[in-house]
């Protein structure tokens, strides 16, 4: 078993068998072993449902509490402002219900062009089941960028609902958040919601600092398994009706975890939230809280993608007719590449790909906004691949030369 990180600007260290943190999977997908360990341990121990005086009901409540509390120190809150659900989409779809209970005919939401259908869809059939007005935040398709100064026109007295992406999971840009965040409480009393699943997995995340309401992500998305995770505002979730049987759970934001979880999965994100942890403890070693090692590791994530992601950029551009969309650079925004090459469709690129075992996405990514607003709908959207922190130089320079066999 082998750790590929071996270089963060000099940061990082050879990591092998002592870490047994990753393993090759057949095609090269790398898989998290502390989430399979932990999950399995769960399993094999007799998993049970939450409430019992039973021992492995304890075990349970206990363990859930444990991926509660480490999710909270990911993202910078507090364990009762956690949620777990069986995905971002489905937890949002909760969201966007218990909130419009209160939505009147001429009240008013802002969506942006640039976020995946996930922060779009719920909150259109929410604004549509109420009559309610939706105006959009456009983005420049040139830069992949917000059009924040449009941001505060969009705003007023009847605004009721923000939903902003953290980044595009299409184009990879890095959206202005905080400071969109300061408009929308200058100009309005709205909420505001953020989808954070593709920023996550690459930067270091602070709920305090960012000063939203609402903020979702996607475990799977930073190597842990399908699970969606939702954080709410303390002082806000207790003013929130969500949807639930009667003796479900009322505390914080666990009234969002409908019916029995899947504790088996809340086992696996916290063995890779201590995955995470160990990462940062060895960046870091004058940390001293499990917040602090995991900021470490997020830091040093960053500047690897940063390095790896500029050198796949690189080679891109030596593509002929390769057009990638978004960022040139590496500088406001995450190691996720869109692009088209003249004359070949997004699909068959991939599936060119693929032959050689490397795993690549075409179409629109649920980012039906964004592929929509570039025109290429028509055209079967973009080709899109991604780095993380596990990806070394040798399988860039593999993606680079298959795309010149093209």
């Amino acid at each position: 078993m082998t750790f590929p990180i071996d270089a963060v600007r000099g940061q990082f260290k050879a990591l092998s068998d002592e870490s047994r943190i990753y393993f090759d999977a057949p095609g090269g997908t790398q898989i998290c072993t502390p989430a399979v360990e932990r999950m399995v341990a769960h399993l094999a121990s007799g998993t049970a449902n939450s409430g019992g005086a039973f021992r492995t009901s304890i075990e349970t409540d206990a363990l859930s509490d444990q991926a509660h509390a480490a999710m909270a120190d990911l993202l910078g809150g507090a364990p009762h402002e956690i949620a777990f659900g069986p995905n971002m989409t489905s937890l949002t779809f909760a969201v966007s219900r218990a909130l419009a209970q209160d939505w009147q005919p001429g009240d008013e939401i802002v969506l942006t062009r640039l976020d995946h259908d996930a922060n779009v869809s719920p909150w259109l059939r929410a604004a549509a089941d109420k009559g309610v007005t939706v105006r959009w935040l456009d983005f420049a398709p040139e830069t992949g960028a917000w059009k924040l100064d449009e941001l505060a026109g969009l705003l007023g007295p009847r605004t009721r609902l923000v939903a902003l992406g953290m980044a595009s999971n299409a184009l990879g840009t890095i959206n202005p958040v905080a400071e969109a965040i300061r408009i929308v409480r200058a100009h309005s009393q709205a909420l505001v919601y953020v989808d954070a699943v593709q920023s996550v997995p690459h930067i270091v995340t602070d709920v305090t600092a960012l000063g939203a309401d609402f903020l979702a992500c996607s475990p799977y998305k930073f190597f842990g398994p399908h699970q969606g995770v939702l954080w709410v505002r303390g002082d806000l979730v207790e003013r929130i009706d969500a949807y639930r049987v009667r003796p479900a759970s009322s505390e914080g934001a666990h009234r969002f975890e409908t019916g029995t979880p899947s504790f088996e999965g809340q086992a696996a994100v916290l063995g890779t939230v201590e995955y995470l942890e160990w990462l940062g403890a060895r960046l870091d070693p004058q940390a001293n809280s499990r917040r602090a090692k995991l900021v470490a590791a997020m830091q040093g994530a960053t500047a690897y993608e940063h390095d790896i992601g500029t050198r796949l950029l690189a080679g891109l551009t030596s593509i002929p007719g390769l057009r990638l969309w978004g960022a040139p650079t590496m500088e406001g925004r995450v190691p996720t590449f869109s692009f088209m090459i003249e004359g070949h469709h997004p699909d068959a690129i991939a599936k060119h790909l693929a032959s050689r075992e490397i795993h690549a996405w075409s179409g629109n990514f649920y980012a039906v906004e964004v592929i929509d607003r570039l025109g290429l709908a028509e055209s079967g959207g973009l080709l899109r691949v991604g780095l993380c922190h596990y990806n070394t130089a040798d399988e860039v320079d593999r993606l680079i030369a298959a795309l010149r066999e093209l």
